[in-house]
């Protein structure tokens, strides 16, 4: 599990990405690359890492549940997303 304090920066760039998200598109459109640079680095969206909503692991990320792979199979094994169920042949 990740430490709180990681977590919590990565809630608070998804929200600076959100915040600035039209005010960059808008100033790469006219070039003002000087504009841009001022802007805080944490508003760019490459900045953004994928982490599980519940334990904040950066690694085994699934997009489709945003979840990692390892708490996916701890819910599915328990019934706890719906429509997926362990494989048998």
């Amino acid at each position: 599990m990740a430490k709180e304090s990681v977590k919590a920066r990565e809630r608070k760039r998804i929200k600076l990405v959100a915040k600035y998200a039209k005010k960059r598109e808008e100033l790469k459109a006219n070039g003002d690359f000087l504009g841009l640079d001022k802007l805080p680095r944490n508003s760019s969206k490459v900045r953004l890492h994928n982490r599980c909503k519940l334990t904040g692991r950066p690694r085994g990320y699934m997009r489709k549940f945003g979840i990692s792979r390892v708490t996916f199979r701890e819910m599915a094994s328990a019934g706890k997303i719906p429509g997926v169920t362990k494989a048998s042949w």
